[in-house]
Formats: C-alpha cells, structure tokens, sequence
C-alpha cells in the first residue's frame, strides 16, 4: 500500500477518527457506527461522494502500518486542513473516543499526539474534550 502524498480535507477529517478507533487496537461496531453517523450528519462531509469514503479510508490505512505513520498522519492532516478546520478533526476523534463508554488510555493518549499533531491550544482542545464528554453522559 501506498503512503498518499497528500488528503483532501474530507480525507483527513476521516482519517482522524479513523485514527482515534484504531487506537484502542481494533475498530469496534460502535465506533464504526459513530463515524457512519457523523459522516451522514456534518455539513463538513456534505459534499462527500459514498464511494469517497471507502477511497478516504483506504488512504489512510497504510500510514497505520508504519512505524512512522502517525507522524506523517498528523502532518497530512495538519496540511489538509485550515486552523478552524483542526479542530473540526479533533472533535470528530473525541466523538468516535466517546462512542463506547469512556475513553481508555490508549484513545486519551492518542488524543494528545492528535492534539499536538495538529498544533492545536490545550485550553481549546480541553474544551472540545469536555464538550464531547458533557454530549455523550448518559442518566
């Protein structure tokens, strides 16, 4: 498989989440689940062809299979995207991170990399995380 030199910005905001579920080692049922419904659902996904997902996915797999692939993820995505729309991405890696419950180790120090990975302000992504947290409590 084929390191893509570049993503479109529909291609990094799914890489990702792709990134955060594969965190704890394997993508569950509910995490596939989150990521279908936000890619429905955004407006940042609106234009998103149905195959481009599957392209999208595909794109992104190899960089899990290298040593070095999540630095080159973060920098893909960093590239891709604008500021406004790092945040995006990290707020759709906090979605799929909440999708099952609360997040472990893994997703929390996945979300760190991704946070540093995208040169985004703690107190920003703190609050994205918390507004993710505040979304996903269950009575």
């Amino acid at each position: 498989m084929n390191i893509p030199e570049q993503l479109s910005p529909q291609q990094a905001l799914i890489c990702s989440m792709l990134l955060m579920a594969a965190a704890g080692g394997q993508v569950d049922d509910q995490e596939l689940a989150q990521m279908t419904r936000l890619i429905q659902d955004l407006p940042a996904f609106a234009e998103l062809a149905p195959d481009e997902v599957a392209r999208s996915t595909e794109a992104c797999l190899p960089l899990l299979q290298r040593s070095d692939g999540l630095d080159r993820a973060f920098d893909l995505i960093r590239e891709a995207l604008p500021p406004r729309l790092r945040e995006t991405a990290y707020l759709l890696a906090c979605d799929v991170a909440a999708a099952n419950g609360d997040a472990s180790q893994e997703e929390l120090q996945m979300l760190q990399h991704l946070r540093i990975g995208l040169e985004l302000d703690r107190l920003v992504a703190g609050a994205i995380e918390r507004a993710a947290r505040a979304r996903y409590q269950v009575l």
